[in-house]
């Protein structure tokens, strides 16, 4: 926790430490009021909670509430008893006709498992150790928003909430679209993605949990877009507070298990367009980064020798764009992709999944290299905190070792080298809170359509902050800032700057300024 007082952080976000078998690292919840024997006790939880609020932080949880596990008490006596009430929790079909319909899961195979003694399918759009809750019945709703108010009555400060626009299905379940699976693998998305009750149901649970205690909400949202993600978190509408939207991670075509090299003017557009469409109402998150996710520095840059510069740069954006931003863990250091040798090395169950499905159909040597590109498990490693064995995150060997050491690159050896680029995350973060421009003010682009070059001003009160970007491994001319503006941040070191001249924009160069 001091460590991320240091860093400037307001809010911490924990991915799920409920009970759980842990088939999808924890998005599996058994029991949604206890705590996974591996992450400690609840008395363990009410001290960092304690702490947290002490350290002048907020505590994010993450509430899976689409699925459960199938180890939870609500599932198992709704599986062994067809006369519990708990059978309307779950989409429980009779097997006698076999798959209820054509849909596809995300982790691989039909999205519905068959249990053989009870002669029943039931619907898990992930994992198949994950059942969706059935949030079209009262009962079960009310559970959840009982089971939010408890967290919340202990101190937490708000949710994000898991894949929560899949939670309304489309009455009957009805098959999905052929072309639309032909399209985007996913068979019957278009059923769930933005079901006829989502709203409905997300006002009802803010109205009855989050509200009374002024919490917090974040919603991962998969596929609903620009429009959609508004009326989930206008301010009006009385939903979430905020959404996160994926179409900028991925450029137009390509998913997250394409080899490719990508393309920042992509992320460029993608901004200026969702701003253009953002009104006093609207606020955005500002992310590219999580644990479902490659690191961006390996998909934009690999190469070594520019991962320090092209680092600085996706800070400057993130910690300057307008909008809340959201760091992972370890992009402060510059983090990149794992070089994980074969499947052994995976425990991400997507990616295990998708690695069996893959080699039947086009070799192991194929499917292996596919999944290397875009398994989970490359932001899922242990934080890299020194470069001693386990480096210093444990002293024994972790679930998901890291393969290979990255010398250089530990919390503990940026912290000794101040051109670091965690030496440089803290000095964003300082201008972010000197500067009330770069947390809450206007958002103007300039010469928007330049390739490989991206600048915006930031206006507050009188107050003008420019940002210029190089998005590119080439030297382009500048094009705003002007002899009396007063550098704020530049990624390069001043010789360099110097040998290029002050109308130039070395290689992945970030400049922040002060406008007079």
């Amino acid at each position: 926790l001091d460590y991320l007082q240091s860093l400037g952080v307001d809010a911490l976000w924990l991915s799920p430490i409920y009970d759980s078998p842990n088939d999808d690292n924890g998005y599996d919840i058994r029991d949604y009021r206890a705590i996974m024997d591996e992450m400690g006790t609840m008395e363990d939880f009410d001290l960092l909670l304690e702490e947290v609020h002490e350290h002048g932080m907020r505590l994010i949880m993450d509430l899976v509430v689409n699925h459960s596990s199938d180890e939870h008490a609500w599932f198992q006596e709704a599986l062994n008893n067809p006369e519990s009430p708990y059978r309307s929790y779950y989409f429980f079909r009779p097997g006698a006709d076999g798959l209820p319909n054509n849909w596809r899961s995300y982790f691989s195979g039909p999205a519905w498992r068959y249990y053989p003694e009870q002669d029943v399918y039931t619907l898990h759009l992930f994992s198949e150790k994950q059942p969706d809750l059935n949030w079209d019945h009262e009962p079960m709703r009310q559970d959840i928003e009982e089971m939010v108010r408890w967290w919340l009555d202990k101190g937490v400060d708000g949710f994000r909430l898991d894949v929560i626009n899949y939670i309304s299905k489309r009455e009957g379940l009805p098959d999905g679209n052929d072309t639309i699976r032909d399209l985007i693998t996913f068979g019957g998305i278009e059923n769930y993605f933005y079901g006829p009750n989502l709203n409905k149901y997300l006002r009802e649970l803010r109205r009855e949990a989050f509200d009374p205690y002024d919490a917090f909400s974040v919603g991962e949202t998969p596929g609903i877009g620009l429009e959609l993600g508004r009326l989930l978190s206008g301010a009006d509408r009385k939903e979430l507070d905020l959404v996160f939207n994926f179409d900028q991670l991925e450029a137009p075509g390509k998913a997250r298990f394409d080899d490719y090299s990508y393309d920042l003017n992509y992320l460029k557009k993608y901004y200026i367009k969702y701003h253009s469409r953002l009104s006093a109402n609207d606020w955005m998150s500002i992310f590219w980064e999580n644990h479902d996710h490659p690191r961006m520095i390996s998909k934009v840059n690999p190469d070594p020798r520019q991962r320090r510069l092209l680092a600085k740069l996706l800070l400057v954006w993130l910690l300057t764009m307008k909008g809340t931003p959201f760091v992972y863990q370890g992009q402060e250091l510059g983090a990149v992709n794992q070089k994980f040798s074969s499947i052994a090395d995976m425990r991400d169950v997507e990616t295990v999944n998708l690695y069996a499905e893959l080699s039947a159909e086009q070799g192991e040597e194929s499917a292996w290299a596919t999944v290397l590109t875009g398994s989970r498990d490359h932001a899922r490693v242990p934080m890299n905190w020194d470069e001693t064995p386990g480096n210093g995150f444990s002293t024994v060997e972790a679930w998901l070792p890291r393969p290979e050491r990255d010398d250089g690159w530990s919390v503990a050896a940026q912290e000794a080298d101040p051109d670091s680029v965690l030496a440089d995350f803290r000095r964003l973060m300082a201008l972010r809170k000197q500067y009330t421009a770069l947390r809450r003010g206007s958002i103007s682009f300039i010469k928007e359509k330049k390739h490989n070059y991206f600048a915006y001003l930031r206006e507050w009160q009188g107050e003008k902050i420019l940002v210029e970007l190089n998005l590119s491994d080439l030297s382009h001319l500048r094009s705003q800032a002007s002899a009396g503006d007063k550098l704020l941040y530049t990624n390069v070191k001043p010789a360099e700057q110097e040998e290029a001249g002050r109308r130039r924009l070395l290689p992945y160069q970030a400049a922040i300024y002060l406008c007079k």
